[in-house]
């Protein structure tokens, strides 16, 4: 059925006999397309994106190429197996390595300057679990990331750094950083270039499944026809799909101005993981504080709170930047998807539907990897 808001043109250029039509052009969706169409060419690939923007996550994030902080893992073993966690740090150290070599470094801007994780004389109890399971998780990455010692101490550091407050530093030299905004105009241009359609301000409101395609009803009366869809939309998939296991969690940010002299780069994490903050060139990016209200985070509503705003202000004057004059040049909001597991859910829901979403907070991690496992997943059934 012909939509009658389409002319003749619209209709036979963008909207006839679509193959795949991917919900979400985020990092996941991105990938999606891009593994599809290298493997199927001649498949009619389009993607379907609410904003004018990929809106969720993949172009709000830290930037931060990281596969997890001691005490991060350490607390993922209190409710799962070492084996298993250890297995989860393997597909995001796997999913970054298949991202640079989609892309390449250089068009992605990734510099591999390390992460840190921070501990104040608070976290001496936790800091003590850190630095006992530093040596066995040493040889447990070693067969990941194929390097001697990836986490070692790094007190002498701090007073380098700047830092206010801090008792001892973890360094995990096999974690960097990337720009987010050229990562994503990379993978959208390498996309479009393999006949890839991006559709935006087109939201989803619900779909039919028939014998040979799926009706998908989207905003202002809009609609199409697929052979299959996969949702590929992670923070928002709830909304659509409340079926799934996926919590959205708004992650809260700010920038500040270029600093002169700013003493440190890399990838900082702080009190599990709940904060965290980097260089952009003399710039702070800081962000997290979900914690603080875990109930108002958990919502696909983009915001600030003066809660979390006031708290990122304060460790950031009294912590990271306690001698350095700057001001806040930028805020924003991000949102993820989370759930009871931190493994991603790519699975066929029906004959022609299918789902790749929550990325646990990991996305530029694993964001590559569960696009192929998508793409591999409908290149099969098609």
């Amino acid at each position: 059925m012909i939509n009658p808001r389409l002319s003749f043109w619209e209709y036979d250029q963008y909207f006839k006999n679509i193959d795949v039509a991917i919900i979400g052009s985020g990092i996941v969706g991105l990938s999606t397309a891009l593994h599809i169409k290298t493997q199927s060419p001649l498949l009619k690939v389009v993607i379907v994106e609410r904003s004018f923007l990929p809106y969720g996550a993949s172009t709000r994030n830290a930037g931060f190429a990281c596969f997890g902080s001691v005490s991060e893992l350490l607390d993922d073993m209190t409710n799962r197996k070492s084996d298993e966690v250890f297995a989860l740090v393997q597909k995001r150290y796997k999913g970054l390595k298949l991202l640079r070599k989609t892309l390449g470094d250089k068009n992605i801007g990734y510099h591999e300057l390390g992460g840190y994780e921070l501990f104040t004389p608070d976290d001496n109890f936790l800091f003590q679990q850190c630095e006992s399971a530093i040596e066995n998780f040493n040889i447990e990455f070693k067969d990941i990331t194929n390097v001697e010692s990836t986490y070692t101490l790094t007190d002498e550091k701090i007073s380098k750094f700047g830092f206010d407050g801090v008792s001892h530093l973890i360094w995990n030299k096999c974690e960097g950083q990337i720009d987010t905004g050229l990562m994503m105009e990379s993978l959208l241009e390498k996309v479009r270039n393999l006949g890839v359609s991006i559709f935006n301000g087109i939201e989803i409101e619900k779909w039919e499944e028939a014998e040979n395609s799926v009706m998908v009803h989207c905003n202002d009366g809009f609609y199409f026809e697929a052979k299959k869809i996969i949702f590929c939309n992670n923070g928002f998939a709830k909304t659509i799909l409340p079926q799934l296991d996926v919590q959205a969690a708004r992650a809260q940010v700010l920038i500040t101005n270029e600093i002169a002299n700013l003493p440190f780069e890399g990838c900082f994490h702080y009190d599990k993981g709940y904060y965290y903050f980097r260089n952009i060139g003399k710039r702070v990016l800081f962000g997290g504080g979900r914690n603080l209200n875990f109930a108002e985070e958990a919502t696909t509503e983009f915001g600030l709170t003066e809660l979390i705003q006031n708290r990122l202000e304060e460790i950031l004057k009294n912590t990271i930047l306690p001698n350095h004059k700057y001001e806040i040049e930028q805020r924003w909001s991000g949102i993820m998807g989370l759930g009871n597991s931190k493994s991603s859910i790519v699975k066929p829901l029906t004959k022609r539907t299918y789902c790749a979403v929550r990325m646990g907070g990991m996305g530029i991690a694993i964001g590559s990897l569960i696009g192929a496992e998508a793409a591999e997943m409908i290149i099969q059934e098609m």
